[in-house]
């Protein structure tokens, strides 16, 4: 029976972009083209996982007017989604794009109310058991009183046999690794940071055997930019190194979130190894990068990966 999928974004994001075919600080500026998209990991996820025809839901806390107009981007885009309104409104973000760079400016982050944060527990209570759940991005109060029915909810969920995912860092990631997840799929600099700044210069193959015996995650996918992918698990703890497609980057933004969804499509749907769902995946992910916004390349124009 192939699992329901569900995202959780702690960090909701209203996000607008402006494209400049030039522009200097210090001016009055005006945008060739303006665009508004819903950012968050989870949000993007859910969204890669969407255009793969591949039933998933995004969970939310949407907060304030900018909250109100996330939740009618979701509708408008047809992603699923279950929101849980909080009282703090949605943080902003405003990406300025020029022809060879990008720089987004981000909000302050809003902590999802404590009344959010039940609701979203009872939720997770409800679902089926042996769900897959990802926990993706920023999660402000985390460490919170406020959080404390959200982590217990997540502690039952693995109880019960649900499949936990993370692709986090920060307070969330040093307290999920310390948990029977089923994949943890983090960049480099968040993979450093669970270790010593000494033995941060030890190769990451060398420090994902050392992840493999030091806590009970059962797969771990490490990325970094265009470089090497490296993915090793519990079982069989000798790492694998793959080499993604060469592209023209244009925007990285939300790569690694379609990495994820197109790794756990194939996980669950094609019931692909640890191995093959990452082959899978590294196309994709090339692609996003060659292209502006996030999962809205063109899935029949792929990258080939480098031999």
């Amino acid at each position: 029976m192939k699992p329901s999928i569900f995202t959780l974004t702690g960090n909701l994001l209203w996000e607008k972009t402006l494209s400049f075919d030039r522009w200097s600080a210090g001016h009055a500026q005006r945008a060739a083209h303006e665009s508004f998209q819903v950012g968050g990991k989870g949000i993007n996820v859910a969204k890669m996982l969407t255009r793969l025809r591949t039933p998933a839901t995004a969970l939310c806390f949407p907060g304030g007017a900018t909250g109100t107009e996330c939740v009618a981007w979701l509708r408008g885009k047809k992603i699923p989604f279950r929101a849980f309104p909080s009282s703090a409104s949605t943080r902003i973000g405003v990406v300025i794009r020029g022809r060879r760079h990008e720089t987004t400016f981000l909000g302050r982050d809003t902590p999802p109310d404590a009344a959010a944060l039940r609701a979203c527990a009872r939720f997770l209570a409800a679902q089926p058991r042996h769900s897959a759940l990802a926990i993706c991005g920023s999660f402000p109060g985390w460490d919170s009183p406020a959080a404390a029915p959200l982590r217990a909810a997540l502690d039952c969920w693995l109880a019960r046999g649900g499949f936990l995912a993370a692709d986090t860092y920060g307070p969330p990631l040093a307290w999920l690794v310390q948990r029977p997840l089923g994949l943890v799929k983090i960049n480099r600099t968040e993979f450093d940071t669970l270790f010593p700044a000494r033995q941060r210069r030890r190769s990451v193959s060398s420090r994902l055997q050392q992840a493999c015996r030091r806590w009970p995650v059962a797969a771990w996918i490490i990325t970094d930019g265009p470089g090497p992918v490296w993915l090793a698990e519990k079982e069989s703890p000798a790492p694998v190194r793959l080499i993604p497609p060469a592209v023209h980057e244009i925007s990285a933004t939300g790569s690694g979130d379609v990495l994820l969804a197109c790794v756990l499509q194939a996980l669950f749907y094609h019931r692909a190894t640890l191995a093959g769902a990452v082959t899978m995946a590294l196309p994709y992910a090339a692609a996003n990068a060659a292209n502006p916004g996030v999962a809205e390349f063109a899935l029949n124009k792929l990258p080939k990966l480098r031999s």
